[in-house]
């Protein structure tokens, strides 16, 4: 008897909810979260509750767009790529070449330490 093995094919591949992809899910399901918070405590404080669910509906919509498409437009990583991005430095300003020396020196000790050798340069 011959057994018969499935192959899954989506291994390595992120999670898509409707066009949303990895991360962003997490960003929708806290963003969803919130509005339901929202609408819990307008509807605590005595507001009409027609207005209510007008408000939980428009900020729904705009969240979940929104999400869709931050998720288009960086898509899987993307975004964390780009808050990455920001944090860099425009330049570096240095007036001496004491520490580019200094680190070419410690790279030396270090593969001379590990037996890696540079005579092909």
């Amino acid at each position: 008897m011959a057994t018969v093995y499935e192959i899954n094919k989506g291994i390595n591949r992120s999670v898509e909810f409707k066009g949303i992809k990895a991360q962003y899910i997490v960003y929708l399901a806290v963003g969803m979260v919130g509005i339901l918070l929202l609408f819990a405590i307008v509807y605590l404080v005595g507001i009409n509750i027609y207005c209510c669910v007008t408000t939980v509906l428009i900020a729904g919509y705009a969240l979940f767009n929104g999400v869709q498409r931050y998720s288009k437009k960086y898509g899987e990583n993307g975004l964390v790529k780009k808050a990455a991005q920001i944090r860099l430095p425009g330049y570096v300003i240095t007036t001496s070449r004491k520490l580019f020396i200094q680190l070419s020196v410690n790279e030396n000790e270090e593969d001379e330490k590990s037996g890696r050798s540079l005579s092909y340069l």
